[in-house]
């Protein structure tokens, strides 16, 4: 399986958040719709997001079926240094690997990261409980049939945190946003040559804000559909509550075809197209018809 995934076309994607905080509502999550972002950006089809605890079992079955049914997964979260921190040993678990220390990891951790202000007597060569919990997050999944440089992908020069590829396709992510965000936009490279067209130029989307509700343009909007699916365009319809202006796109990488439509769905719409939502909002409006 594992070699079959690396030499897949990357077409599809998935999406796996893990973690009780984002389910018991203390933390928000935006590392979903920021790969869905990134996702659109190279042309690749988000297919799922879930959103899961930190159960064992749970990620184990839910890692498996997302590495058979999708090209790109990409997980979120629980990969810190407590003991809810189970992401690595479930992923392993799932697919029969060992846990590994990974002495470049490990290196690069103690390089590039700063000592904790509230452990001034913490010493990388002193056996203490601070540094068996850091140690928890280099010990990754590891096969040892398959180059380490397959399975460990540094990012970026001065973060010492990898992204961890499991079964070739399976790319373990933190949670935090920030580093998430950062992390995701450096594998970039390793993708594109994977990639249905390769220079990663992406989807094209085109918006029209209408007056219409969206039960006055249901109709058109119905046959529109049928007439661009072979073209492989997508229609799409989105109310925006409380504004006097809804939202109609197409989506889709035929940008000569779909540029032709655009007096015409502006006419079905009886709108005009706009760069992005909202921009022709005027302060007062509001619609009278979801």
């Amino acid at each position: 399986m594992a070699d079959a995934n690396n030499k897949r076309t990357i077409n599809t994607a998935a999406c796996l958040i893990i973690g009780d905080e984002v389910l018991g509502g203390k933390t928000v999550d935006t590392n979903s719709a920021y790969l869905a972002k990134f996702c659109f950006s190279l042309g690749i089809n988000l297919k799922r997001i879930e959103v899961i605890g930190d159960e064992e079992s749970e990620i184990v079955e839910a890692v498996r079926r997302m590495s058979s049914n999708y090209d790109f997964v990409v997980t979120s979260g629980g990969i810190g240094p407590t003991h809810d921190d189970i992401t690595y040993q479930s992923i392993a678990n799932a697919f029969d690997l060992p846990l590994v220390l990974h002495d470049e990891t490990f290196s690069r951790m103690k390089r590039l990261s700063k000592p904790h202000p509230n452990q001034p007597n913490f010493d990388w060569d002193t056996p203490s409980p601070a540094l068996e919990a850091k140690k928890r997050m280099v010990i990754l999944p590891y096969d040892g049939k398959l180059p380490s440089e397959e399975q460990v992908i540094f990012t970026a020069p001065d973060l010492w945190v990898p992204v961890a590829v499991v079964n070739r396709n399976i790319h373990i992510l933190p949670g935090v946003p920030r580093l998430f965000e950062r992390m995701l936009t450096g594998l970039k490279p390793t993708l594109l040559p994977r990639l249905t067209d390769p220079e990663g130029k992406g989807v094209y989307r085109i918006i029209i804000s209408t007056p219409l509700p969206e039960s006055g343009v249901a109709s058109y909007l119905t046959e529109l559909a049928k007439k661009v699916e072979p073209e492989g365009v997508k229609v799409g319809s989105y109310p925006r509550w409380g504004k006097a202006r809804n939202t109609v796109t197409l989506v889709g990488r035929n940008k000569e075809y779909m540029d032709s439509l655009v007096p015409e769905v502006e006419k079905g719409v009886q709108g005009k197209r706009v760069t992005k939502e909202g921009e022709d909002d005027v302060e007062g409006e509001s619609d009278k018809d979801t």
